[in-house]
Parts: structure tokens; C-alpha cells; sequence
């Protein structure tokens, strides 16, 4: 069945169902608030079976803008429906879905399909409005044991959590909060009124949520709502996922990595005791496990320092799949303040599981196009007494954004080294990386935007997605040019680094519709259906093949500029921009693809970052006497670093996490299983030793 006869359908549909319902039109306007702030809105429009959606967001000069237009069956699941716009980054939204006499058909940027269907079903759309969450939160609520197939493939379900009561006054309301699973890798929070309806979306990100219009004065209540009920599901995840042991464990047959060799040792027994690496000494294949001892079988495998993710924006959700990758320390380049916070000491508790949180304190400026996290400026002022907030909380560094006046940052920098922070970030708008690095930058954050000082043109605006399409004119970028190497030598002698994320910048240089992308082709097909279609797709609009083309020689001029700079002596971080391990693997794949061997990748990753930190007194190694941070892979990682991809067990702190328990909490189809265990045998009892007595003295004393 062809969508233009699915739309004539639609169309005589709803012209027969107008003519037989006298409704009046309905509006639900909902707004989408980040960081205290409006960003966007809902408008959903229903007049009988027809609802008009118009949807936007404009946040961090970006966001998805598109209208939606459904026809709904008898049973409220849509008959019809198309969705025109833009997504995210300004990619071409284009979406069909529709069912008639019997076959359900679908058309979207990550892939098309029909099937045949008695009736219709719910389609999980790529680019759909949060509106539609609450369509099947209706649905799903009358449906046998909540649950519900959907198409292309995969089930939802909704589980009811508790009533809360939102608002104050005349304004307040009591609704019932549910998880809603099996789209997005994290469940969403939906609140639902008496009728079942939508009132709030609490999924957005940690401090970014969608609520009915009136109700963005209590967006406190509902960031605090979000947070305790998440909370709430992770404490119960950390207690299945979070295996501790009060003995000695001990980990036999396995190689291990040294950063200061790149090479892996003979077959060793590593043993952790108390969060600490206690004893490494060569395996002794028939020596017996001593008793009181858990025993792990790494069966050959190799044990990896915990690796670092220097570019990441952390909610509590993030945390599990950090953990589940080797990600054990994640640098954080910009959050809600106090959401961050409150998230590190609960993580640092052991309370909910994720990885170590060096914080970096995010100052922006403010504009039509401001991100709306960390502190955003009105005055210079007020930027100086936000470096010694962020100082006196024990954030490292201050991180300039987008939006952030040039002419602030050499005061900025100053005062946030006279208070022993570094300066890092992206480079302003209308300013350029050299004009940074003399200002006081310690790193430029993306090699994009170190890259774009050497494409744009004057008075081009990169708080716009410029910052990502003007990337395509790295096709023609000459390296061996002057401007170049005059910023590679200002690099080299302000000893100024590059945080990379080159990650993210081939997911969204290299993504086509329809494709897997390399960027995720190794973990991709084991996701939830939502977030697999979402990422089978453009993220930019290409007007035809030859500019395709162009971004395809663009990133790889890109890669040329890492293996430039690694033969300059410039220090790379690797960072994902993103919250799961997986995409850290991609970068370190990424670095190989520069130059560097699997060996370097590691060490770079994992000592190199906490000696960068000032850390690698305690980490980046696995030494007796240093914490128990790293984990378990099946082959030799410094031949073939996809061996990443295939992690059976994490330890962070010397408490076990093995990725499939925690994959399998998130709808992740595991990719490697846990080691084989042998429980502690109890310890035979001390013998009792009589010590011969003298006697007592007169007194009665020893």
C-alpha cells in the first residue's frame, strides 16, 4: 500500500467520522522548560478524530520544529499520521504512517515497511512530539497486563509507580506517576490525570521537562518529582546490579594491561579486597583458592584501568551504562548545578550505581540561543563571582560556552586560575581558538570548534548549527596551511589540549537515513526500537549526493587533523559528548583510525587521563595499594581494540558490575556474559594457642 492511497483513506475518514460527531474543538497546550526556563512548546489541537500538533524547541540554538497531523481509529490508536518538519540539528522530517483494509505501512528517514494487521496497531514514530506518549499511556492503561506490541517490532509497558500531588493552591493536583518502557533506553516519567490523560512528561533530561501550560512556576517541584522518583528506580537497580563482598576476591587467569609498557602481563591472579587492589602475582594454575576467597575464572581474558570519558553531561540514568562500558571516571562538561551535585553524592554513597564525577563549572552567556545549564551571564560581574561558587564546590574547571561575550573570557580565565581552576570550552561566537588560547584557554572543547577557527568566515555565527554544517567545508581545508600551523604552534606553547569528541561529530557528519551508521554499528541492532530508529538517520539536511560526498571527505579530513596533531605532541582527551560507554569505544576506535595503536588508545584512556587529573596516585593502573577501577575483557584489547565492545565485568571501587544484568534492566540485548564465580569457602578457625600464666600478683593484677 503506497502513503498517498493511506492519506486519501485518512482523509475520507475523517471526513465521515466529522459528519457523524458534533465535537467541539480541544486544545492541550503543554511547555517544555530546561534549567527553570521556557524552551519550547506542545499545542495539540482535537477536533473528533483529527488532532494538529505543533511542536518546538529552541534550546542551545537548536531543536526539533515540526507539525503533526493524526487521524484516530475507534480504539484511539491513529489511523493516520505524518509528521513535517525539522529535527534536532535541522535534518528534513518527512514521516508516514498509516493503516487501511488490513495492511499497516510506515515511512521515515530510518526505514520503511508494511505489514498486515486485522487492525491497527501503535507505531512508534522517530521525530513524534512527546504528545504521543500520552496517547499510548491511554491505551496501554486498558490494555491486558499494560503492555502492548508495537511496530516496527517491540512491546511498551506501563507500570504505575504512586499518586503525587503537583502545584499549590487552587492550582494544585493530585496525578499518578507510571514508568513507560520500551522506546527510549531510560523509562519515561508520565504524570496522568483522573481521565488518563497527559499532564507531564518528566523524561527530558535531568532538568528538562514538558508540563500543561500554567505550570512553569512549579517547575522546582516537578525537578525535584523527576529526581526522587528516578532516584527511586535506581536505588532498586544499584541492589541487584551492585555485587559486594566483605572477603578477598580473586581473579585468576588473566593478563594485564600496563600503561607504562602498553604491553599485557603472563597469566596473573589480581586480588581486591576492600575497594583496593591488595596482591598481583603470577597464576599458579594448580595452587588451590584460598579459603574465605571468592574466586572469578577470567578464563584467559585481560583486565583494563577503568576508562575515562572526558566529555560527558551526566544524569542519573547515564550512570549504569557508563558503568556497564569500563567507564569508570566521566569528567562532566556542563549540567543543572544543583541536580549535578546532588547526583554526585549520591553516586560517591554507593547509592545508585555510575562512575567517578570530575565537575567542570558551565558559564554561558546570554542570548536568544543560550544553553541553558550551569550559570548564564548578565554581567562580567556576575561571571567572576560564579568562578568562586564553582571553586568553592570543588569543581576543576570553568567551561565557556557558545554565547559568552570574547572580550570576558581573559577576566574570567584569570580569576579562575587564581583560584587554581582551568579555563576550557568552545570558542565564543565570532571569536576564533587562537583568540581563546591567548585569552587563557587551558583546552579547546570539540575538534570541531577547534577546526572551524580555519573555515569560517567573519561574522558567521556558530550558535547556530553552523558549528556542525560549516564542518563540510573541512573537505577543501588545506592542513599544511599557515593559519593552521600557527594555531597548532599557539597550542604547543600555551600547552593547550583539544578535548576531541570526534564521536559525536561522525555520528552527525557520517549518519545517512536508513543506515546503521559506523558510529554505532556495533551496538546499535542490540537497542531499544526507539532509540535504534532515531539514530538510523540524517542528522543534517544533504540536498543531494555530491554534498554527501563532501561531508564524507570533510570527516575524513577530520581524522587527518587528529593524526596531524598527534604527530605535533598536541594532548588529545577522548570524550563523547553523549551518556553511554558504548560511544566512548567509538572514539578510542576513532583514535586508532588516527594513528595511535589499540596499546596508546588505553593508556590515553585510562592513566594518561588521571595523571591529567592528578589522580593517578590512587588510579589509571592496576597496582597493589591503588583502587579496585577496571575491567574484564575476553581477548587482548591492545591488538583489537573492539574487544571494548565485549566487556564481561566492571569493577569500580572493588564492587562488581557485570553489563548484562545491567543492559538487561535497560532493554539492551547483553553482548558478552560474566565470568564464572565460585563462592568463598568459610576460613577454618584460627587455632587457639595457651600462653603459659606467671600467676597473679597480691593485688590481684597481671
Amino acid at each position: 500500500m503506497k502513503s498517498s492511497a493511506a492519506l486519501c483513506f485518512a482523509a475520507s475518514l475523517f471526513a465521515l467520522t466529522s459528519a457523524t460527531h458534533a465535537a467541539t474543538a480541544t486544545t492541550d497546550r503543554f511547555s517544555i522548560m530546561a534549567n527553570g526556563e521556557n524552551v519550547g512548546h506542545v499545542v495539540a489541537t482535537r477536533n473528533g478524530p483529527a488532532v494538529d500538533i505543533d511542536f518546538a524547541i529552541s534550546n542551545n540554538g537548536r531543536g526539533p520544529k515540526h507539525t503533526e497531523h493524526l487521524v484516530l481509529g475507534a480504539n484511539g490508536i491513529p489511523v493516520s499520521w505524518t509528521i513535517e518538519g525539522n529535527s534536532l540539528m535541522g535534518g528534513v522530517v518527512h514521516e508516514q504512517e498509516a493503516w487501511k483494509d488490513g495492511v499497516q505501512s510506515w515511512q521515515s528517514q530510518a526505514d520503511h515497511g508494511e505489514v498486515h494487521a486485522a487492525s491497527p496497531q501503535f507505531y512508534v514514530g522517530v521525530d513524534a512530539s512527546p504528545w504521543i506518549l500520552g496517547l499510548y499511556a491511554k491505551a496501554l492503561l486498558k490494555a491486558p497486563g499494560h503492555t502492548l506490541n508495537v511496530l516496527p517490532r517491540g512491546s511498551l509497558k506501563l507500570d504505575f509507580i504512586h499518586p503525587v500531588t503537583v502545584g499549590s493552591g487552587k492550582d494544585a493536583a493530585t496525578v499518578n506517576a507510571y514508568f513507560l518502557t520500551g522506546i527510549n533506553l531510560d523509562p519515561d516519567i508520565l504524570l496522568l490525570d483522573k481521565h488518563g490523560d497527559l499532564f507531564a512528561e518528566l523524561s527530558g533530561g535531568e532538568g528538562s521537562f514538558m508540563m500543561r501550560e500554567g505550570h512553569e512556576k512549579d517547575y522546582q517541584q516537578f525537578l525535584a518529582l523527576g529526581t526522587e522518583l528516578t532516584q527511586e528506580r535506581l536505588k532498586n537497580l544499584q541492589t541487584r546490579v551492585a555485587h559486594r563482598y566483605d572477603t578477598p576476591i580473586r581473579i585468576r587467569n588473566v593478563h594485564v594491561f600496563d600503561p607504562a609498557t602498553l604491553k599485557m602481563s603472563g597469566l596473573e591472579s589480581v586480588v581486591v579486597f576492600r575497594g583496593h587492589v591488595t596482591t598481583i602475582e603470577p597464576e599458579s594454575p594448580d595452587a588451590p583458592v584460598p579459603a574465605g576467597e571468592v574466586m572469578i575464572d577470567g578464563q584467559g581474558g585481560s583486565l583494563v584501568a577503568g576508562l575515562h570519558d572526558m566529555h560527558s553531561h551526566n544524569s542519573m540514568s547515564s550512570g549504569p551504562l557508563n558503568l556497564a562500558g569500563g567507564v569508570t571516571t566521566v569528567r562532566d562538561m556542563g549540567n543543572n548545578n544543583t541536580a549535578l551535585l546532588e547526583l554526585v553524592k549520591q553516586t560517591d554513597a554507593g547509592e545508585i550505581p555510575g562512575p567517578h564525577i570530575i565537575y567542570s563549572g558551565f558559564l554561558e552567556g546570554r542570548s536568544p540561543y543560550s544553553a541553558r545549564d550551569g550559570f548564564i551571564l548578565e554581567s562580567l560581574e556576575d561571571g567572576l563571582h560564579d568562578v568562586h561558587w564553582y571553586a568553592d564546590r570543588g569543581y576543576i574547571q570553568i567551561k565557556i560556552y557558545n554565547s559568552m561575550n570574547p572580550a570576558w573570557v581573559p577576566a574570567l580565565s584569570a580569576e579562575a586560575r587564581k583560584v587554581g581552576l582551568r579555563t576550557v570550552g568552545h570558542v565564543p561566537a565570532f571569536a576564533t581558538p587562537d583568540q581563546m588560547i591567548e585569552a587563557g584557554y587551558n583546552e579547546i572543547t570539540h575538534i570541531n570548534q577547534l577546526m572551524l577557527g580555519w573555515m569560517l568566515q567573519p561574522g558567521e555565527d556558530t550558535r547556530t548549527p553552523l558549528r556542525l554544517t560549516a564542518m563540510a567545508r573541512a573537505a577543501d581545508l588545506d592542513l599544511n596551511s599557515d593559519k593552521v600551523h600557527h594555531t597548532i604552534d599557539l597550542m604547543k606553547s600555551h600547552n593547550v589540549g583539544l578535548d576531541t569528541t570526534t564521536s559525536i561529530v561522525e555520528l552527525l557528519m557520517m549518519s545517512r537515513a536508513g543506515q546503521i551508521p559506523a558510529n554505532s554499528a556495533a551496538y546499535l541492532e542490540h537497542m531499544p526500537v526507539g532509540y535504534l530508529r532515531y539514530h538510523e538517520r540524517s542528522y543534517v539536511h544533504f540536498k543531494d549526493a555530491e554534498e554527501e560526498e563532501r561531508y564524507a571527505k570533510a570527516f575524513d579530513k577530520v581524522i587527518d587533523t587528529m593524526a596531524l596533531l598527534r604527530k605535533e605532541g598536541i594532548r588529545m582527551w577522548p570524550g563523547t559528548d553523549a551518556a553511554i560507554g558504548f560511544t566512548l569505544h567509538r572514539e578510542l576506535e576513532l583514535y586508532v583510525k588516527a594513528g595511535f595503536s589499540p596499546a596508546e588508545a588505553l593508556r590515553i584512556a585510562s592513566y594518561d587521563c588521571d595523571a591529567y587529573l592528578k589522580r593517578d596516585q590512587q588510579y589509571g593502573s592496576i597496582e597493589r595499594g591503588k583502587v579496585a577501577d577496571f575491567f574484564l575483557v575476553p581477548g587482548d584489547p591492545t591488538q583489537d581494540i573492539g574487544q571494548l565492545h565485549h566487556i564481561r565485568m566492571v569493577l569500580k571501587d572493588g564492587v562488581i558490575y557485570y553489563p548484562n544484568e545491567i543492559y538487561q534492566a535497560y532493554g539492551i540485548t547483553p553482548f558478552a556474559s560474566p565470568p564464572p564465580l565460585t563462592p568463598a569457602r568459610p576460613e577454618p578457625p584460627a587455632p587457639i594457642t595457651m600462653v603459659p600464666h606467671s600467676g597473679f600478683s597480691q593485688d590481684g593484677e597481671d
